[in-house]
């Protein structure tokens, strides 16, 4: 099916919704909502709370996918990278659908390991988006966007680069962590320290490219 792509996030969004549904009545009055660094379940919530959080905010970017390009200054950019856009939304989708369906595993009483399927998850976002990022084009809402880039074409391109492949790093060693070592503090540091040095990485490398080309 031809552009199926752009169906994705409604489909996968209403996956969750009915999952969720689908599971309600069976859930506890007082359900886990939030694991520490151990992977054991340390805040706790109602159970509509649990069934809802996760596909109200996937409906909100489901449906600010195919508009934010609209009301984009620079919407004619995405005519050159519109696979790669809606690659990446969905990824982020995806991730979010798989990271509902295992707390609601969880709160099942199904033995599923939730402190590593979360770093997990998100480390195979950091690699999915790290090897699609060189495609995209200037635009305001997606992307490493800095005055820096948004300025210079050149720059646009040299930071996207030089992130994806940062990006792709960081997502390989938060995987080997969330898969092979321990659960201690210093390897759940390891996804907020990564990925928070990656963005200061590559704005400060937007602003040197942007040097250099001047």
């Amino acid at each position: 099916m031809r552009n199926w792509y752009r169906w994705y996030p409604i489909a996968i969004t209403a996956a969750a919704a009915a999952i969720s549904a689908a599971v309600y009545r069976g859930l506890p009055p007082r359900v886990p909502i939030h694991w520490n660094i151990r992977g054991q379940a340390d805040g706790f919530g109602s159970p509509l709370l649990a069934v809802s959080i996760m596909p109200l905010i996937m409906l909100t970017i489901a449906l600010l996918i195919p508009l934010l390009p609209r009301i984009d200054p620079r919407r004619a950019n995405y005519d050159k990278f519109f696979p790669t856009y809606y690659f990446a939304m969905n990824a982020s989708l995806t991730v979010m659908f798989a990271i509902h369906c295992a707390v609601l595993a969880a709160t099942l009483g199904y033995p599923v390991p939730v402190g590593r399927i979360v770093p997990a998850a998100i480390a195979l976002l950091f690699i999915a988006l790290g090897n699609v990022l060189p495609r995209a084009r200037a635009n305001w809402w997606f992307g490493i966007r800095t005055p820096w880039t948004l300025s210079n074409d050149r720059v646009w391109a040299r930071t996207h680069r030089f992130g994806g492949r940062l990006m792709t790093f960081a997502g390989v060693v938060m995987l080997a962590a969330a898969l092979l070592l321990p659960q201690t503090p210093a390897t759940s540091a390891l996804v907020p320290v990564l990925a928070v040095g990656t963005v200061l990485a590559s704005l400060v490398y937007s602003y040197i490219a942007w040097r250099e080309e001047q």
